[in-house]
């Protein structure tokens, strides 16, 4: 069975899109026990696909850990899902014990000399914890943050130090059909690089949002977006603004990139991601600074507070846009934002200001002075809305303008 899903090329749905059977074999020989880790954390902005998966058809994701144990020789499974994801934990809850009760989990499952325990976990409502070794900090008993890098996967060395596998609900969530169907007629689903089908979210200025299962690699936003199937185009008759590909992490889209395709390379050529699967469309009513901040707003207040320049990075973003956004801001405001975005992500950040720019935008992922992907999640939107909206933000700003010094003697009144 292994075997049979690496030839599937299922890509992780949680937002790196590493390959599930090649995550897999990642583990050293010999090593024992080994685990497997469900990340049911879904805390990205705009991303509600696995909360609606556990909620709906929990029995799929607890027969896909039942394979990934099987297949990868893992001992244990451990389910963790977000703290607020009330009605998803008690539907997986539920379902767990409707499995256990019918001997499909437990010790020798329907006679045979298998046997696997699956232990939910409840966490506490972190972003961080989306991070996968944040994660197994957590699930040990710890604060939720990112370990330091290397060892570069958990895979090697995890939980309770042991070799551990992380995988998202999705993905997981995809093992019953290659199991049933097998590996050739699940790669006959989309591109040969982004095989299958997969769930996207769509929040904002839609005419109607929701979750779809698209064809991966060949559905475009533009299909997504305005396809009668799908979202039926921009509320109230607005044009399209802008665009966010792949949660509130991913940098912005224009209405002129409509026509890629949900293939990981391509739009990563393009600048962004597809990351967690979630488009958040804005229109042109939208005011795009205070879009930006509300995002900032969000990764700034989830810094877990190990590494500096997310700690005060993401802080100071989100202090210097509030005063633009409020009118208090001045023209040196904007290159502040840019000089303090560039100490959490040195170098060129990716951009797509056009389709035709495609080519000359840094590939994601980008360079960054953090342990984990929080810290450039507090940048990406500040970036995205001031180099390809960069007239709203003057707009708002005064000039800047010397300040002089005014003496002590000035200020007593006296001589």
């Amino acid at each position: 069975m292994h075997e049979e899903v690496r030839s599937s090329t299922l890509l992780g749905r949680g937002g790196a899109g590493f390959p599930a059977g090649v995550k897999w074999g990642l583990t050293p020989e010999g090593v024992y026990p080994r685990y497997l880790v469900v990340n049911g954390d879904e805390s990205e902005p705009g991303t509600y696909k696995d909360r609606l998966l556990m909620e709906r058809d929990p029995h799929q994701l607890i027969e896909g850990c039942l394979i990934a144990c099987y297949a990868a020789g893992l001992s244990r499974c451990f389910l963790y899902i977000r703290g607020e994801m009330a009605l998803a934990q008690e539907r997986v809850a539920e379902a767990l014990n409707d499995a256990y009760a019918a001997g499909y989990i437990g010790k020798n499952i329907l006679g045979s000399s298998f046997s696997i325990d699956i232990v939910l976990h409840w966490g506490a409502g972190a972003y961080v914890v989306g991070e996968e070794t944040a994660l197994i900090e957590s699930l040990e008993g710890n604060r939720g943050m990112p370990r330091l890098k290397p060892p570069y996967f958990p895979a090697a060395i995890g939980l309770y130090g042991q070799p551990t596998i992380v995988n998202n609900v999705e993905t997981l969530s995809n093992l019953p059909f290659i199991a049933t169907k097998g590996a050739a007629e699940y790669t006959a689903i989309g591109t040969e690089s982004s095989p299958g089908t997969r769930m996207v979210a769509v929040s904002g200025h839609v005419r109607r949002p929701g979750v779809y299962e698209i064809i991966n690699g060949t559905t475009t936003f533009r299909d997504l977006l305005y396809g009668e199937e799908f979202c039926q185009g921009i509320r109230d008759g607005n044009e399209l603004k802008a665009f966010v590909p792949g949660g509130g992490s991913a940098p912005w889209f224009l209405p002129d990139q409509l026509d890629l395709p949900f293939e990981g390379r391509l739009v990563g050529a393009a600048g962004s991601m597809l990351g967690s699967g979630a488009i958040m469309v804005m229109d042109s009513t939208t005011d795009i600074p205070a879009a930006a901040l509300t995002l900032t707003k969000f990764y700034a207040h989830e810094s877990c507070g190990k590494c500096v320049p997310c700690r005060e990075g993401g802080t100071w973003l989100m202090r210097i846009l509030e005063r633009v956004v409020e009118g208090h801001g001045t023209t040196d405001d904007l290159e502040l934002l840019l000089e303090v975005g560039g100490s959490i992500c040195p170098g060129d950040m990716p951009h797509a200001a056009s389709a035709d720019l495609q080519l000359e935008a840094t590939p994601f992922p980008y360079k960054m002075t953090t342990i984990c992907f929080v810290g450039p999640s507090a940048y990406v939107p500040v970036h995205s809305a001031l180099t390809l909206f960069r007239s709203e933000f003057e707009s708002r700003v005064a000039p800047s303008r010397s300040r002089t010094r005014i003496p002590v003697t000035a200020v007593g009144g006296g001589s």
